[in-house]
């Protein structure tokens, strides 16, 4: 399944730049889950409902698109750029761990030109993913509508081949994390919450996608949605356990 439909609105807005279209789209099919650390993992099986062992030995990391905020006394998440600056060398990193330590072979890091307009196919690929992920929670979710061999089969369609072109993958690996920490003040109103409203009215929380993209075919072989209220990619500790709950169920 292919999501067209929400590519354009996607391509009119930068990558990792604030709370995207995407980060909007993510609340809603939050509200369906369970809170603290949960994690969504889909991936390409065969007829038996075994997962389908992968065929290719290389990937690809594709510029993360990450960003990380404080969340004020008033509840407003404002962008902290020291604290994203550390996530995008953290993570990555870790990643690239993870991904070794289950067997595959890393290209170099595959990042998008910087002056990469709304025209640009890379980026239109790069956004595309973005829409197909949310596409997989929409209609992966129980009681949703799924499609009519209700299997996990998604693909970008045969665009990837450039991107395939220019890094010699066999899959590559898309990420995208919104985190977010609970300011002393907003800590101080959670307090007041409980006591005076007896709930609580919400701090931090990380939001992650991966998706890994066979670049032959352009399928979606594995796809992954992690909700944390603890995770923190500040530093490499956290960006380590933030890789292993993101990247939950990748082997070859």
């Amino acid at each position: 399944m292919l999501a067209q439909g929400m590519l354009s609105a996607a391509v009119r807005r930068p990558a990792g730049r604030g709370f995207s279209i995407v980060f909007l789209l993510l609340l809603l099919i939050l509200a369906a889950l369970p809170g603290c650390m949960s994690t969504q993992v889909r991936q390409v099986e065969d007829d038996a409902g075994k997962p389908v062992v992968m065929s290719g030995t290389t990937v690809v990391l594709i510029e993360p698109d990450i960003e990380l905020y404080a969340v004020g006394a008033g509840g407003m998440a404002e962008p902290r750029k020291a604290w994203t600056e550390a996530a995008r060398k953290n993570f990555p990193d870790a990643a690239r761990q993870r991904l070794e330590a289950v067997g595959f072979t890393l290209k170099p890091d595959f990042y998008l030109p910087k002056d990469a307009g709304p025209e640009n196919h890379m980026r239109q690929l790069y956004l595309l993913n973005q829409a197909v992920s949310i596409s997989i929670l929409n209609y992966g979710r129980p009681g949703a509508l799924r499609n009519k061999h209700d299997k996990f089969d998604w693909t970008l369609g045969p665009g990837v081949a450039t991107l395939r072109e220019a890094t010699g993958a066999d899959y590559a690996l898309f990420t995208y994390v919104r985190d977010s920490y609970t300011s002393g003040g907003r800590a101080a109103m959670r307090v007041i919450g409980f006591l005076l409203l007896g709930g609580d009215i919400g701090g931090g929380q990380q939001l992650g996608l991966a998706s890994l993209v066979d670049l032959r075919t352009g399928q979606v072989v594995w796809h992954n949605l992690l909700v944390d209220q603890a995770g923190d990619l500040r530093d490499e500790a956290g960006a380590q356990e933030t890789a292993g709950d993101l990247l939950k169920g990748i082997k070859r």
